[in-house]
């Protein structure tokens, strides 16, 4: 026994998208041939003028000294630009907008400033892990509302029914609500009446929403992911994140930002001023070029996406497991068939592994309305997604499947 106490990371679970990784680790290490649609990790290079960019801000020993933890005003200008041009949102880089250290730094450090030991906070389940436990890290409480109905299908106005009658339920009353829409895990997409809805619920009651819009540039067949900014007063209560990690495939790059309320964002800054003093200067600089510059390579990679998500789907269509299309987000969320199910998410995705070579995220891991689900990540290229569906099919007629229903 440790003598030692740790009383943040106890109230932490086990991580268990470890435990895949672990066995994919040891697979590889024995020279198996793992096709890993896991962790949602861009495999597509970061387009080259943004790395050519970053080459030569980084020989200028100017850059090499700190930053500013707001982030430099050029890059918070660019993405009150890219607001206006995406949604016709106008943001004053000055006082709505601040640069993090990707989306996930931002959210743990936005839960710090507003959440105090036994504040609640709102979060659908299945969730993006950073979601519901920035909150426990900083002491609060979680309140989960059930995302999907029995069925597996998003139902927003099943949602918001559960959201409200979460609210009314809880003592005390919650102070933040977490959303997530193009959704990771499960895809699920809004339109803006949604967001419309949630900003008068949260104006009536002082409710805080904070919306994670990472996906706002990956989606298909037409669909166009709304901001909450979008909505008429939703700086009032709102603020959004959203990162360069996916839309320019700069996940290792780390840039992310949150914009909205003036009043959070000023808080947020506080509290990062005694943290960190922003990112690396060429980084910021780079990502500038990302935000301004040329934008093919963003509907390049969009159609790339797109093409993986039809491989994927139609190819596990064929040998039986039903699964359909997502409109957004670089996954696919698939239920399990029926007959794997009592096995659990993280049994199951490490049947996959050892039996199909394929590793995919268990939806335990996104918390307990997950287990049902697998999430399969387009990190591979097309013709390694076949070799996965490929050992999908093997390892279901180990089995004795052949032409499963779910």
């Amino acid at each position: 026994m440790s003598k030692f106490q740790f009383a943040r990371i106890d109230r932490l679970p086990p991580y268990v998208f470890a435990v895949v990784n672990d066995l994919k680790m040891k697979l590889r290490r024995a020279g198996e041939d793992i096709v890993d649609l896991g962790m949602g990790n861009p495999d597509l290079p970061t387009p080259k003028h943004i790395v050519d960019k970053l080459c030569e801000a980084a020989q200028n020993p100017k850059n090499h000294r700190y930053s500013q933890t707001k982030g430099l005003y050029k890059l918070r200008e660019a993405l009150a630009l890219w607001y206006q041009r995406k949604y016709g949102v106008e943001l004053d880089p000055e006082s709505e907008v601040i640069t993090t250290i990707g989306s996930k730094e931002g959210l743990a450090h936005l839960a710090l400033t507003l959440i105090n030991p036994g504040d609640v906070a709102l979060v659908p389940t299945p969730a993006y892990p950073i979601h519901p436990y920035s909150i426990i890290i900083a002491g609060g409480d979680v309140r989960s509302i059930p995302l999907l109905t029995d069925e597996g299908t998003f139902d927003s106005e099943v949602f918001l029914e559960s959201l409200i009658k979460a609210y009314k339920e809880s003592w005390p009353r919650p102070k933040v609500l977490i959303l997530n829409f193009p959704h990771n895990p499960t895809t699920a997409t809004v339109e803006l009446p949604f967001f419309e809805k949630i900003v008068d619920f949260a104006k009536e009651n002082n409710l805080i929403v904070i919306q994670d819009i990472a996906y706002a540039e990956i989606s298909f067949d037409g669909y166009v992911p709304p901001s909450i900014l979008q909505v008429k007063g939703a700086k009032e209560i709102a603020v959004e994140f959203y990162s360069l990690s996916k839309t320019y495939s700069m996940a290792g790059w780390r840039v992310g930002f949150a914009a909205g309320n003036k009043e959070i964002i000023h808080a947020l800054y506080r509290m990062k001023s005694y943290l960190d003093y922003g990112m690396f200067q060429p980084i910021q600089i780079a990502a500038i070029i990302a935000l301004k510059s040329d934008q093919s390579c963003v509907e390049e990679y969009r159609k790339i996406y797109e093409r993986r998500r039809d491989v994927l789907v139609e190819g596990l269509n064929r040998i039986g497991w039903k699964v359909e299309k997502p409109k957004a987000t670089m996954f696919v969320w698939a239920k399990i068939p029926e007959k794997f199910q009592s096995m659990g998410s993280l049994e199951f995705a490490k049947m996959l592994l050892l039996d199909g070579k394929v590793a995919v995220s268990p939806g335990i891991g996104f918390g307990e309305y997950g287990d049902k689900y697998v999430r399969f990540a387009l990190v591979e290229n097309e013709l390694r997604i076949k070799q996965a569906v490929r050992g999908i099919k093997r390892a279901f007629e180990k089995y004795g499947l052949r032409n499963i229903n779910v």
